[in-house]
Formats: structure tokens, sequence, C-alpha cells
């Protein structure tokens, strides 16, 4: 990314750090994630304008209550705790390289990877990845200070699974992913449903085995094809959060060159919790047919989908956008960028 981009999404990232991680309740702010997307893929000019419309509707940084310190496992998942936690990690990422802190903290945080329906890893892994493209900007690394805070602050484990020590499940992405059983009562927001997983048959869905890294990081990318690919068939159950069965695998994809090999079979599992979970609770139980936008395969062909997203305005779409470019980048196959394009048509744009 050219050094004009990342001083915008640095400017991003400062306007967005005076705002708090969730706003209306418990919404996530996508604001971050979208800018370091749309810096990514060439649109930094569209970055400031689009934040001077997002910010809008956002809510100002929350107080705190007193310092996170050795009895840290208290703080975890107390939402009140937020800027507390937040405190903690910018001191952390100033006291020590950010590689180290987060080599110390993903361990803690994977178990309870399900942090605001899989927000808080899909923050921490567009600000890893920002960091590991652009080196380490002072701004970036605290954006990754807000991403494992926001993180610590919602940590939630998925009921039923250990991610702290299971490995990829042993079949491949897109056989596991149809396995998935869902939930026949899907009615509500994600916190009713998710309760609900404990009780459902066939929970985790698929069993467990262990691989070398390189063989791991193949089964996640094929997680996060899986996914992205699955979309248009299922996308009619929930257009909005079926998009972060894609990110959140792919969150965890970008973060492995800066993890350690052994912190890579939990890291696919915690992808496969996220991507099963939010296919359980929301994809239908059957497809529903019908004509669906075609992408063509040519030069700029996920630039062009990606303008599309960005046009379109709608964070989730730009984030589906860039994790199918990524896909598409990896697969060639064009039905990856079919699929942004159907989560372009279906998700509301933003009045």
């Amino acid at each position: 990314m050219a050094s004009d981009a990342t001083g915008v999404l640095d400017e991003a990232y400062q306007r967005l750090h005076e705002t708090g991680p969730e706003y209306e309740g418990w919404l996530s702010n996508h604001g971050p994630m979208a800018a370091e997307a749309m810096a990514r893929h060439g649109h930094a000019d569209v970055v400031s304008p689009w934040l001077d419309g997002y910010v809008r509707r956002l809510e100002e940084f929350p107080r705190g209550s007193g310092p996170v310190g050795a009895d840290w496992r208290a703080a975890l998942g107390d939402p009140k705790r937020i800027a507390d936690w937040t405190v903690f990690f910018q001191h952390e990422t100033a006291e020590q390289p950010w590689r180290r802190v987060l080599g110390d903290w993903w361990p803690r945080l994977l178990p309870g990877s399900a942090a605001s329906a899989t927000h808080g890893i899909i923050r921490v892994g567009h600000a890893i990845r920002a960091l590991l493209i652009d080196g380490d900007d002072h701004v970036h690394v605290a954006e990754l200070a807000h991403g494992l805070a926001y993180w610590a602050a919602r940590w939630q484990p998925y009921p039923g699974t250990d991610s702290q020590h299971a490995q990829a499940p042993d079949m491949t992405p897109a056989a596991a992913l149809a396995a998935v059983p869902r939930l026949a009562d899907q009615s509500g927001g994600f916190r009713d449903r998710f309760s609900r997983l404990a009780a459902l048959p066939g929970w985790p869905a698929a069993s467990l085995a262990g691989g070398q890294p390189e063989e791991i990081r193949a089964w996640l990318s094929g997680l996060a094809d899986a996914a992205v690919l699955r979309y248009p068939d299922i996308a009619h159950g929930n257009p909005v959060m079926l998009v972060h069965s894609a990110t959140a695998p792919t969150a965890i994809l970008r973060s492995l060159p800066a993890l350690d090999p052994e912190l890579w079979a939990p890291s696919a599992a915690a992808a496969w919790d996220a991507a099963a979970a939010l296919t359980a609770i929301y994809a239908p139980a059957a497809a529903v047919p019908g004509p669906r936008p075609a992408a063509v395969a040519s030069d700029g062909a996920a630039d062009e989908v990606f303008t599309r997203a960005v046009a379109h305005g709608d964070e989730h779409a730009i984030k589906f956008a860039d994790t199918a470019a990524e896909v598409y980048d990896r697969t060639g196959d064009v039905a990856a960028l079919a699929a942004a394009l159907h989560a372009v048509d279906l998700i509301p744009r933003p009045e």
C-alpha cells in the first residue's frame, strides 16, 4: 500500500479511536475494518468521506472503571471494562513489540473468539494485515490494541467446543459446512440464537484431527473459500450476519503469519467454530433457487466488484467484497466475485 494511503488509514484510525467499539447497545463499530479494506484495495480517497457519514451513528469512547492487572481473567467478557482493556493493551504494546503482545494474548483470547458475533477477532485480523503490510506504524499498533481490547471485553466461548486444544475438522471445508446442522428456532438476534447452540443435535458438526502447519493453512484457506462460495445459497437467511461466516475465518487466516505455528491448529479450530456457528444459527435449511448476479473473469474483475461494494456503501458489503477478492485471487473461481455481487444486491444500502 502506498505511503499516502497509509497516512489516510492512520487518520481514519485516529478518528475512530475517539469513538466506542459499539453503538446502540452492542452493534459493532465496523469503521476500522471497512477503512482498512478500502485503503488496501486502492480506495484511500474514499475513506474520509465514507467515515464522515459512518461516524454519525457512533458513540463516544466509554469511560473506564479501573485498571486491568493480575486479575485480568475476571475482566474477560465484561463489556463494561472495554476502556480498561484498551488502556491495558495500549500499555502492553507501548512496552513490548506488538508481535510479542499478540503471541501472549492470542491463545488467551482465542477460546472466546465468539466475542461480539466474531467482530473482536475480525477487527484484530484487519489490524494485523495492516501491520504486516505497512510495517510497525504506531497508529496501526494502536488499532491492534483497540481490537484486542474489544475482543477481551466481549470474550465469549462457543458452547460444546474447546478451541484452546482442538484442531481443524477432519473433512474438506465444503463438506464440513454442508454437514452443519441448523437451529430449528432461528428467531431473535445473535445472542438469543447463540445460546441455543448447546442443545443443537450434532453440534459441533465435525470431528477434529491434526495436521502440519501448511496443511492447516490450506484447510483454513479452503474454509474461507467455501464460506464465500456458499454465501449465495444461504444468504437469504440473513445477508448481513452470514457475511461473517467468511470474514471471521479470513481474519484468522490473515493473522497466521504473525503467530507461532503452534497456534495455527487451535486458530483453525476457532475459525471453524465461527463459520459453523454462524451457519447453524442463520443459514436456512434449503437454498432458494433463482437468478444470481454474474461476474466475468478478467483483468481487474476483483477491483470492479470491490468498487461496486464501495459505491453501495455498507460496511458488510465492503468487508465481504474484500474477502471474496482474496478467494478469487487464491482460486481463480469467478463464483467468489459473483457472491460479492450477491451481497451487494441483498444487503440494504445505508441510509
